[in-house]
């Protein structure tokens, strides 16, 4: 078994496992009035023939720096087993639905490997992987590689697209891989209405963006636009993940009065900046600090403490979001509540974002009417229309790539600003996470105005 691979066996983690990871018992769980403890079975029908068994990859990272990225996935899993208890109905013949799901470690070797395990070993149909590129781009790759059919979401669509090679105006090199997630132009849309909105500043923002696919994907496409609507972008350069020390960079973001600070690292990264920033007097300077890939969850905003209170960040799932899952028959709202009742954690936007691959999924499965067909698969998701917890998505309106052509893989999920404050006292927790823009999506509800970080 390659080194990667130690310890993990073909099916998953154990019944037991799963239910230490969403951070309650069996009996909690049914204490609570939540999911019986048939819904964390991992298989709904082992003795079922191969060919009556709809397999599903699932791969996110649950431990590691990008851990938040999977701390609802325990709790969206076994809703989604509940679910297909009784199976799945495609074409009229029920099929037994087997989700075997993986930790990556935010590892990318590790995503990689265990994909080409699912892929080689297990047998899936289809292969779901979930939150940043060190997640999805090796599954992407190891998928269309073997000739997978694969959906990943929450990573930059550019950073996926671009990311893996392929190049503007010329036709998508990816024959079996989809993805939903929201675009650079994204950020650049929210954050023009966050940051001319009721905070004033000069307009100068200073911005750490690493060297990975999300940092190159960012400096390419966000410089040129921010620019051009008059800001002044100071750019220190690309740094490394795990950068110990950011002297270098704070000194010149208070050389140059950035009012606006703008980023796009890993958890620990940002956390070790923000300290470093509050030490040496920049944080005194920042009216607007809006923070990407981390700040999104409130386990990394409570680590740094009073430091976290008024960090801006961004949205892709929130509990006032409009929408209701098609696969689980849920509001957004129920979702969140459902959560924090069985688990006893705040609401995580994860969880929605997962909720919401599971809804493409099922939709795409259906729509094949031969799920054990992976061609059938593929041509399905190519006009797929399906309401998700983030929003209506159809695949025949797909964004463009730098030079105009139509990106046949990908559709767009709305982004708006969100801040963090502090929650009223006597609340059970500490923070709020409130929508303070809606540039993306009108139909999100605004719950409040923005503030100054200082």
């Amino acid at each position: 078994m390659p080194e990667e691979l130690q310890g993990v066996d073909d099916v998953g983690i154990s019944r037991g496992a799963l239910v230490k990871r969403a951070g309650v018992g069996i009996g909690g769980l049914l204490a609570a009035g939540g999911l019986p403890a048939s819904a964390l079975a991992r298989v709904t029908n082992e003795t079922a023939s191969e060919a009556n068994v709809i397999k599903l990859g699932f791969i996110s990272p649950r431990t590691g720096p990008a851990a938040g990225f999977g701390e609802p996935d325990p709790y969206a899993l076994a809703l989604a087993r509940k679910k297909l208890s009784k199976g799945l109905v495609v074409g009229g013949k029920r099929y037994a639905v087997q989700i075997i799901d993986k930790d990556n470690q935010s590892s990318p070797p590790r995503a990689s490997a265990l994909a080409k395990q699912l892929i080689n070993v297990n047998k899936v149909d289809f292969m779901l992987s979930t939150s940043t590129p060190e997640v999805n781009n090796p599954v992407a790759d190891a998928c269309e590689a073997a000739g997978v059919p694969h959906l990943t979401t929450v990573e930059p669509w550019q950073a996926w697209y671009l990311g893996r090679g392929a190049k503007p105006g010329a036709p998508s090199p990816f024959k079996w891989g989809f993805h939903m997630s929201f675009g650079v132009e994204n950020f650049f849309i929210e954050y023009l209405s966050m940051w001319g909105g009721p905070v004033k500043t000069n307009k100068k923002v200073g911005v750490m963006w690493p060297n990975d696919a999300d940092g190159q994907a960012v400096r390419a496409v966000m410089t040129p636009l921010l620019t051009k609507a008059g800001y002044t972008v100071v750019d220190p350069g690309a740094y490394e993940d795990g950068t110990q020390d950011y002297s270098a960079q704070i000194a010149k973001f208070k050389q140059e009065n950035c009012q606006i600070f703008n980023t796009f690292p890993i958890p620990p990264d940002f956390t070790t900046f923000w300290q470093q920033a509050a030490q040496q007097g920049y944080t005194q300077m920042v009216k607007i600090a809006q923070l990407a890939k981390t700040g999104l969850f409130p386990s990394q905003i409570e680590v740094l403490g009073s430091l976290g209170y008024r960090l801006a960040s961004n949205v892709y799932w929130h509990p006032t979001f409009p929408y209701s899952s098609s696969f689980l028959g849920l509001t957004s709202k129920a979702l969140s509540a459902g959560y924090e009742k069985t688990t006893g954690r705040q609401w995580n936007q994860q969880l929605g974002a997962t909720v919401s691959l599971l809804d493409v999924a099922i939709a795409a499965l259906q729509a094949s009417h031969n799920p054990k067909s992976k061609p059938a698969i593929v041509k399905a998701m190519r006009t797929l229309k399906v309401n998700t917890t983030v929003g209506p998505l159809d695949w025949t309106k797909n964004p463009k790539d730098p030079a105009g052509r139509r990106v046949p893989n990908v559709v767009t999920t709305p982004l708006v600003g969100n801040q963090w404050v502090k929650a009223p006292s006597g609340g059970k927790y500490k923070l709020q996470n409130v929508i303070v823009e809606h540039a993306n999506d009108k139909r999100i509800p605004i719950g409040a105005k923005l503030v100054s970080y200082t």
